[in-house]
């Protein structure tokens, strides 16, 4: 007769724990390179084991809705396998995937759902390609400059430098080169609207750095020069346009390029404006959008630090800066938090905490804060997120 042998009450009590322990965030970077954290743990490169188990992450990540078809996957990562091989090959890397994950939830940030492999189906997930392309979207609508950047600062680079030979990789590098490169040139035409014309100067050399014979971005120099009175600059930047044309793809500057060349170098005043789209200019956010202080003194320095705050803020729901007491946090928090009222629709909120002693008062004054009647049938928190939701 089988004998049971009675598990400790620490055992069960753990083993309860890990069978009931819900996913942790997973945040996946493809910009500039590849980049995994789950929950507050940063998966390194090296920990995949297989190159194909990474892939099938970065294939997952890419996917619409983050899902695919597991012949589709089959037939990307190993084309020139037979269907019982490339299927071993999978399931390998499947295990592995779920291992590097997490080896106690991993079903649950890598499922199989009707032959469709899905990437975390249920809670928090975020890629960076797709708050790049959000923010992008969102900064059209707006057609602030503000706005702009911050979509532009989201863009780290080209997609997953490391799989340049990779063909499922090159369209969508492709794409996102030029969206990006393509809100460098509408925000300067924004400044140019504004009359910030070193503004938009700078943001079109970013782009002729990237691509030099990119015709609408040395033309809309040219102009800019022209209108900020830099006449001769103007001139030579006609002069680097040819250049570009012919060594890069063997062809002369259209008819309105030259036209426009034509009518600087005779000194005529009048320079053609920046395309409009139609939509009129919005004002800068107010204070209905925001109850953020005005700054008494200018933002100096912490570039990185602005740009990696902006870069990871889409890819979470709570970012806390750290560091010592006096050290710029809270300037550096404001700083970010006002670039960026024009990109959340219901604007950007500051709540002092700092003056609070207790804990349960918190509610109290995130519900003033916002102007969050309390109802009589619901605590303050539930208030709070009852005027919240869907914000």
């Amino acid at each position: 007769m089988a004998r049971h042998r009675r598990v400790p009450a620490e055992v069960e009590h753990k083993f309860s724990d890990t069978t009931i322990r819900e996913p942790e965030a997973v945040r996946i970077g493809l910009l500039g390179g590849f980049r995994v954290s789950v929950g507050t743990r940063t998966i390194e490169e090296g920990a995949w084991r297989l190159r194909k188990a990474a892939s099938l992450m970065k294939l997952l990540a890419l996917a619409r809705g983050h899902r695919l078809h597991r012949e589709r996957v089959m037939g990307l990562l190993w084309p020139q396998l037979g269907v019982k091989a490339a299927s071993n090959n999978l399931r390998g890397a499947l295990h592995v995937v779920r291992r590097t994950l997490a080896s106690d939830t991993a079903s649950r940030y890598l499922e199989l759902q009707r032959d469709q492999l899905v990437l975390c189906p249920r809670g928090q997930f975020w890629v960076d390609v797709d708050m790049f392309e959000e923010t992008a979207a969102t900064a059209r609508r707006s057609r602030d400059p503000a706005a702009y950047r911050a979509a532009i600062d989201l863009y780290a680079g080209e997609l997953l430098p490391g799989d340049r030979y990779e063909d499922w990789t090159e369209r969508r590098r492709e794409e996102l080169r030029q969206l990006h490169l393509a809100l460098l040139t509408e925000m300067a035409g924004l400044y140019e609207a504004r009359e910030e014309y070193e503004a938009g100067i700078e943001a079109l050399r970013r782009v002729l750095s990237e691509e030099s014979a990119r015709e609408e971005a040395h033309v809309s120099l040219m102009r800019l020069y022209a209108l900020s009175g830099r006449r001769r600059e103007s001139i030579l930047q006609y002069g680097r346009l040819r250049k570009s044309l012919a060594r890069e793809l063997d062809t002369e500057p259209d008819a309105e390029s030259r036209r426009l060349y034509e009518e600087i170098r005779a000194g005529v005043s009048t320079v053609a404006p920046w395309p409009s789209s139609g939509r009129p200019l919005e004002e800068p956010a107010d204070s209905a959008h925001h109850n953020l202080p005005a700054p008494l003194t200018s933002f100096v320095g912490r570039e990185r630090e602005t740009v990696e705050a902006k870069r990871l803020l889409p890819m979470t729901r709570l970012l806390t800066l750290a560091g010592a007491g006096g050290s710029g946090k809270t300037r550096l928090a404001l700083e970010v938090a006002c670039s960026l009222v024009r990109i959340y629709p219901d604007g950007v909120w500051l709540v002092e905490l700092a003056p609070v002693g207790d804990a349960a008062a918190v509610p109290d004054v995130v519900a003033r804060t916002l102007g969050v009647t309390s109802q009589a049938s619901l605590t303050v928190t539930d208030s709070i997120t009852q005027a919240l939701e869907g914000r």
